[in-house]
């Protein structure tokens, strides 16, 4: 089994990133290029769990501004990352991977509730623990519930997929003079307002000392190059 430099960790998907170049909706051709990565590493023994968002099938945020009320919006957008989460396991599962779906809000139905220490647990087995609906509550992105999943499972680092290489000073998909940061303090995040990850989300990462690694998903072998410790895409963490 190969030695990885960490032994478990929580991968952030946007629900963007199913979407592939679909501006809506899941492409199946995309989401099985991303989960023979995550089956790849996973099947050398690494524990992952991973947070899915929702935006490919709704996005809160934009509609409370629309007028929306925000707490019903973010509810909506909790149950589109349910829907995203159903199509990752059953893609996962295909690549011959173990999975569970747990979720913030009950749907005993179509998923497990989301109980700690049961999730620890399948992590334990080397099982793949999708985390869906956020934080189960309004107000929180899914970025803010990736950072406090990692925390309560223990995760050794945060892996935040994007579509870019990293963290610029500026967008890269706009400006092709902007530069790459290797590596970022939390305090450098959240002083220059870098779009990482929302600042609640970087403040608790920085209050409990989590590593967070920003690559590119889009391009093949990254996440088994960012667990094996190769320097790839964005590093933030303390002095």
């Amino acid at each position: 089994m190969e030695a990885f430099k960490y032994q478990r960790v929580l991968i952030k998907l946007s629900g963007e990133a199913l979407a592939g170049q679909q501006k809506y909706g899941i492409d199946i051709v995309n989401i099985d290029s991303i989960c023979e990565d995550i089956a790849g590493v996973a099947s050398d023994g690494l524990e992952v769990a991973l947070v899915i968002g929702g935006g490919n099938i709704f996005r809160g945020v934009s509609s409370s501004a629309k007028g929306m009320d925000r707490a019903s919006a973010d509810y909506m957008g909790m149950l589109a990352t349910v829907m995203n989460g159903l199509a990752l396991q059953d893609r996962l599962e295909k690549q011959g991977l173990v999975t569970r779906l747990m979720t913030a809000i009950t749907m005993q139905e179509v998923a497990e509730p989301y109980i700690r220490r049961r999730a620890i647990r399948h992590l334990e087995k080397k099982r793949v623990v999708i985390c869906a609906a956020g934080t189960g509550n309004p107000y929180f992105t899914t970025d803010t519930a990736a950072s406090l999943r990692a925390m309560e499972l223990r995760a050794q680092a945060l892996l935040k997929a994007t579509r870019v290489a990293g963290v610029y000073d500026k967008n890269p998909e706009e400006d092709p003079e902007a530069t790459l940061y290797p590596k970022l303090t939390y305090l450098d995040v959240l002083q220059r307002g870098l779009k990482v990850m929302d600042s609640a989300a970087i403040s608790l990462c920085m209050d409990n000392k989590l590593p967070v690694v920003v690559f590119n998903l889009l391009e093949k072998g990254n996440i088994r190059r960012v667990v094996s410790g190769e320097s790839v895409g964005t590093v933030v963490q303390g002095e």
